[in-house]
């Protein structure tokens, strides 16, 4: 699994995702539109944490800055 995620990609993410969560904390929203948010908001996590994405792999896109 080689990481194709830079920075700003998983700030982004991690802000999103946090922003879905504090929308469904506060009842903002609720029912099955926001169990599939918060099922977002988790993959979303996850993948900034493990600096990988599959759909990036896929479709050929890194946003990471590789040193060199």
């Amino acid at each position: 699994m080689k990481k194709n995620m830079g920075n700003t990609d998983k700030a982004i993410r991690t802000l999103i995702a946090l922003l879905i969560a504090a929308l469904s904390y506060f009842e903002i929203i609720s029912g099955v539109l926001g169990n599939i948010l918060l099922v977002l908001a988790i993959i979303l996590l996850i993948t900034s944490f493990v600096n990988f994405c599959p759909l990036y792999r896929l479709f050929g896109i890194n946003t990471r800055k590789d040193k060199n």
